[in-house]
């Protein structure tokens, strides 16, 4: 969860903020808009720099799992508004550690799947998605804040992003499943160093090591565009190449290969297959059919 030092619940809303003379709504720290089949998800605590906290990590867990029983969703962008992706845990948190008054991770309690904390669901909620998820990073995106985007399926992040694994520079560890995801992405020795000393990347350097998946002058403009383009693709074809690509390293070969058979005999002269040779063959969009 490690945040920024210089940093600083409910469920997420759509569109629209509170008036600014009015109490925030609750779950005012996520706000989302769902428009062409893309699903515009921001972390909206912009005075902190979405500075992770319990209102925080619930807005991120329940507007994943909103997006993730949407079947007119197609791809999601996650982004953060401000200065900032996301500075990591409130430094409150922190402050409340050293008295006693910050209590440890309870079971979120709201998924039979294996992230079972909050924070962790925060995180892994993204992976659950049936389709990509797009993080665009920009500022900081440090600790818990990296963890989050780890859930991502794609990370963009312009030159000058600053990253840290910042957990161990106040005591800690990761506890948002970084430590089982980001030896997948790096390496194991890189992601030991990197957890062991919580040192400061920016976005090249954490490109080149794999950290992310490439960088972007304007990531949030290059995610979008991203997600626009996938989301004018077959939505069967694009759920069923994400399982796929994400049961490589974690299944036996045996079964990977019956996974691609099984995908391919259920794509082959479906509705928005035969629609996607249409469209090709007649140099118009398609136009498919979300899933029910």
């Amino acid at each position: 969860m490690g945040g920024d030092p210089t940093a600083g619940g409910g469920a997420p809303h759509v569109v629209r903020q509170a008036p600014a003379d009015a109490a925030p709504a609750p779950g005012s720290r996520v706000s989302y808009t769902v428009r062409d089949g893309v699903a515009d998800v921001r972390l909206d605590r912009p005075d902190k720099r979405n500075a992770l906290d319990p209102a925080m990590f619930a807005g991120l867990v329940q507007a994943g799992e909103r997006l993730r029983d949407d079947p007119a969703v197609r791809a999601v962008v996650l982004s953060g508004n401000g200065r900032s992706f996301c500075a990591g845990l409130d430094v409150a948190a922190f402050e409340a550690m050293t008295t006693g008054e910050h209590t440890r991770p309870e079971e979120a309690g709201s998924s039979a799947g294996p992230a079972r904390s909050l924070g962790q669901r925060a995180a892994h909620v993204w992976t659950e998605l049936a389709v990509p998820v797009i993080a665009a990073l920009h500022g900081h995106a440090y600790g818990g804040g990296l963890q989050i985007a780890l859930g991502a399926d794609i990370r963009l992040a312009a030159p000058d992003t600053r990253l840290s694994v910042m957990e161990i520079a106040w005591g800690l560890v990761p506890d948002m499943t970084g430590t089982q995801v980001l030896p997948e992405l790096v390496g194991r020795d890189v992601a030991m160093e990197l957890t062991l000393t919580g040192r400061v990347l920016d976005g090249v350097e954490a490109a080149r090591l794999g950290l992310l998946t490439r960088v972007e002058a304007d990531p949030l403009t290059a995610a979008q565009a991203l997600a626009a383009e996938i989301a004018g693709k077959n939505p069967d074809a694009v759920r069923d190449a994400k399982r796929l690509v994400n049961l490589a390293g974690r299944t036996g070969l045996a079964e990977g290969f019956a996974a691609e058979q099984a995908a391919i005999r259920r794509l082959i002269g479906s509705p928005n297959q035969v629609e996607a040779v249409h469209a090709q063959q007649s140099s118009r969009a398609p136009r498919f059919t979300d899933p029910v």
